[in-house]
């Protein structure tokens, strides 16, 4: 397994431009199912969740080229309507094809998905929007199979609000006989993203950015030629690697409305910004102020920065706390930020954090993706080095970070092939 080296306590300077965004992209490569024909998309990061992605199409019958952010892909002709186990297993994102394969071959028999250690994310809404559209689903050999003449449209409305399950409906409805409602729809960018997307592809799609959709099916899609949206959690990332090493970094190709809860709490901190269009420039960050986050979903702030800002907060003098209230099991990055010298107590769900003057280097093991990324931060600010191990989870979501933050004047490098 690959590992991080990072010596830290080096300034960072130039600009960090922020990759396509890796949840706005995978929907979007499940949604190329819907139609026949050749979907071009752009700006698509080269990450492993992306590559796992495309296996999961590929073994539907589905043809693509990728180089460089440009991915073409060809649905003209789907061969099956299983997707494997040994596809499926590694991504819970690969439960997108169930709503795609439902409205197009009527016929869908996913394996259950699996993912990072970040506490369980039951696939129950997947299968009983679905139901409600009128599929018939039984879930046994570890798959959920499913099979509809012809799904019609209804009305739900989601008692927990999922990215997951209002992505694969409005999907599985832009194809349904009639309209479709649904209520307590998530609010991410992604989804708008999603939207924006069947839409162009000649979806008719009303609420965008709003929590009540309304779908009116239709009985074609068409294939497209379309640029992905910037990554808000990666701008998120870089603008706190900047803050952390107290640089006067640009981050470029940035959409400040996706991280404006994060923009909110760095500059209540005392950090000072200024924001151009689609760049943001840390133009000061002089003494930090301590603070209490709560994680919600959008537009509050978003659980996939409460590690990265957890980190930056060990930095920062007096108590702060984070209210993590999504994902039960965030908290693996904590014990690995005390070998640092953080100072972190958890009591059920609540991080409390002390600043500490400064972070010491130290062997460490990333257990998730966000995870890491706040480790590879941690290394950036911290005296001494710092060796990060198992970093296949932050190459799931981090097109290149290593390289970016080189770049940059961080100094980390890649040791390949080494094991912990």
């Amino acid at each position: 397994m690959d590992q991080f080296v990072i010596k830290g306590q080096k300034k960072l300077s130039g600009d960090l431009t922020v990759s396509g965004s890796k949840n706005a992209t995978l929907p979007l490569l499940a949604a190329s199912l819907l139609c026949k024909g050749k979907t071009i998309l752009r700006n698509v990061p080269d990450l492993k969740d992306i590559h796992t992605m495309l296996n999961v199409i590929k073994g539907l019958g589905v043809e693509y080229s990728y180089n460089k952010g440009l991915l073409e892909i060809n649905t003209q002709h789907l061969t099956t309507f299983n997707a494997p186990y040994e596809l499926v297993k590694t991504m819970r994102a690969s439960i997108y094809v169930l709503g795609p394969l439902l409205a197009r071959e009527g016929k869908a028999e996913v394996s259950l998905p699996g993912g990072c250690a970040i506490g369980p994310r039951p696939v129950n809404l997947h299968i009983e929007t679905m139901e409600k559209l009128g599929a018939k689903i039984k879930v046994e050999d570890g798959f959920i199979k499913a099979r509809a003449n012809k799904l019609k449209g209804t009305q739900i409305f989601f008692s927990t609000v999922s990215v997951g399950a209002t992505a694969n409906l409005l999907m599985a409805a832009a194809l349904a006989e009639g309209e479709t409602i649904i209520k307590n729809a998530a609010l991410e960018p992604e989804i708008g993203e999603l939207i924006t997307f069947l839409n162009s592809m000649g979806a008719d799609i009303k609420g965008i950015n709003t929590d009540t959709l309304t779908i009116t099916g239709v009985n074609k899609l068409n294939p497209i030629d379309y640029t992905v949206v910037p990554d808000r959690i990666e701008a998120g990332t870089l603008l706190i690697a900047g803050i952390i090493t107290k640089s006067p970094i640009t981050i470029k190709n940035i959409n400040p409305e996706h991280i404006s809860a994060l923009l909110k709490v760095v500059e209540e901190m005392g950090v000072i910004l200024s924001i151009t269009g689609n760049n943001i420039q840390i133009k000061k960050v002089g003494k930090l102020s301590p603070v209490y986050i709560k994680t919600i979903p959008y537009p509050g702030f978003p659980t996939d920065l409460h590690p990265i800002l957890a980190t930056l907060l060990t930095t920062v003098p007096g108590i702060s706390v984070i209210n993590e209230t999504i994902f039960e099991n965030r908290f693996a990055y904590i014990p690995e930020l005390i070998r640092m010298g953080a100072q972190i107590e958890v009591d059920d769900h609540i991080v409390i954090i002390k600043g500490t003057k400064s972070l010491i280097g130290a062997d460490v093991m990333a257990s998730d993706l966000r995870g890491g990324a706040a480790l590879t931060l941690a290394g950036l600010a911290a005296n001494k080095e710092t060796i990060v191990h198992r970093i296949y989870h932050i190459d799931r979501g981090y097109e290149n970070l290593e390289t970016k933050l080189g770049k940059a004047g961080a100094n980390i490098k890649r040791i390949k092939g080494q094991n912990i």
